[in-house]
């Protein structure tokens, strides 16, 4: 049966050369081990590695495998739940510092991307998009909240018509667009932090599952052909952590959604579709998301699926579902098409923590993985390094497991995911 990550994606035909790498063969004493080789996982590899600890990240395929190098690339603001649930839930003050984090994280991936000289492909701007009434008054609440009580003046509201002055389709009645957000080519992003943790004196272990974590006075993280011996261990494989800890594997959910890369369009024709060239995606749950690539193709997201298994005639699907909102693309073929697995929470709120005194989670991006998950992986450096203050307060964020256990949580999900998207579309 040929599953998600049999396909190829547009980003691996225009990947940049990887850092070497090669399967854990020995045991191996450090004082860091990372598991996972996606952007959370590099990010604490190269804070820690430059602060002068000895560090071993562990995957279980290539660097960039999981999500970090198969997702739409947004790099967008805030967190996946509303400011309004986060302060619900833990205060006004408390939801600020989580805000600021997030900011943050935006910023220090512009950051990275210049310091490390990272080839990504950055542009910036990115907007959401309402389809009904219902969402439009949703979108401004959200606005006129975020710029008034969080000062978040990058933003605009779009009414219609300036929707349709940007976009050229006719789905959408209004847009929030923020001009601080962007977009870039992930696994591109991904291996220029491998690369950048290399050369601070990380090393990177491929394909080299984890198959036990035995946590301890000395951890210790066994592979499936060595070993690592850890005072710290930081597990960052969201939602690929199959085998790792069925412990935080009852707090998310891996769920699948895909992506179409068109043949390559002239310019002209992409900025006749997309003023500038930015980032858009709707706002329904099961939601519609695309950009333009360095060389002009569109790149358009949907569709979630919650089994193992590659839908029928994935590209011809994709394309179908870009010409509902661009109909004009009715001459253009679908190059590639291909998918990968969001980790969702019950809450889509962020879930990290401890599994144990000396070993730290990040998981639940929901969604806003190129930001959050850096930022993830900063705050988990930092708690190993200087103080955990900061990556302590998000224990306060209540969280549930999902219901059903291991086997009927995925049914239950679906039901729920039925009900959102006939929701959707009243």
């Amino acid at each position: 049966m040929q599953s998600l990550h049999d396909l190829p994606s547009y980003y691996q035909a225009s990947a940049h050369k990887a850092p070497e790498s090669a399967p854990l063969q020995t045991t191996t004493r450090v004082d860091v081990c990372v598991i996972g080789a996606g952007i959370t996982g590099l990010v604490s590899a190269l804070k820690l590695a430059e602060k002068g600890y000895r560090v071993a990240v562990v995957e279980a395929n290539e660097i960039g495998h999981g999500a970090s190098g198969r997702s739409g690339g947004q790099a967008i603001f805030g967190w996946a739940v509303e400011q309004r649930k986060l302060e619900q839930w833990v205060g006004y003050d408390d939801a600020h510092h989580f805000w600021q984090i997030a900011l943050e994280g935006l910023e220090k991936t512009k950051q990275r991307i210049r310091d490390y000289g990272i080839d990504c492909d950055w542009r910036d701007g990115m907007v959401h998009l309402a389809t009904k009434p219902a969402q439009d008054r949703a979108l401004q609440n959200e606005y006129h909240q975020l710029v008034e009580h969080y000062g978040y003046t990058s933003l605009e509201f779009w009414d219609r018509d300036r929707v349709r002055e940007q976009i050229a389709s006719s789905r959408y009645t209004s847009g929030m667009y923020d001009s601080n957000s962007g977009h870039l080519h992930p696994l591109n992003y991904t291996l220029g932090l491998a690369r950048a943790a290399v050369s601070a004196g990380a090393a990177i272990y491929t394909h080299s599952p984890v198959i036990q974590l035995s946590p301890g006075a000395l951890n210790r993280v066994t592979t499936l052909q060595g070993a690592v011996d850890a005072n710290h261990v930081i597990i960052a494989g969201n939602g690929y952590l199959d085998g790792v800890s069925e412990q935080l594997n009852r707090y998310i959910m891996p769920v699948g959604t895909f992506i179409g890369a068109t043949e390559p369009l002239t310019a002209a024709r992409c900025e006749s579709l997309i003023k500038q060239q930015i980032a858009a995606c709707d706002i329904n749950l099961a939601l519609d998301y695309y950009r333009f690539s360095r060389d002009h193709r569109l790149l358009f997201g949907g569709r979630v699926s919650y089994s193992r298994r590659v839908p029928r005639n994935l590209k011809e699907s994709m394309r179908l579902k870009m010409l509902r909102v661009f109909p004009q693309l009715s001459d253009v073929a679908m190059e590639y098409a291909w998918g990968g697995w969001l980790g969702v929470t019950l809450n889509r709120a962020p879930h990290f923590g401890r599994l144990y005194p000396s070993v730290y989670f990040a998981q639940g991006y929901s969604g806003h993985g190129m930001v959050v998950g850096a930022m993830a992986g900063e705050l988990m450096a930092e708690a190993v390094a200087t103080n955990a203050e900061r990556f302590d307060i998000f224990s306060k964020i209540p969280h549930r497991p999902f219901p059903g256990g291991r086997m009927l949580r995925t049914p239950a999900l679906v039901l729920a995911m039925t009900y959102y998207r006939i929701r959707d579309a009243l």
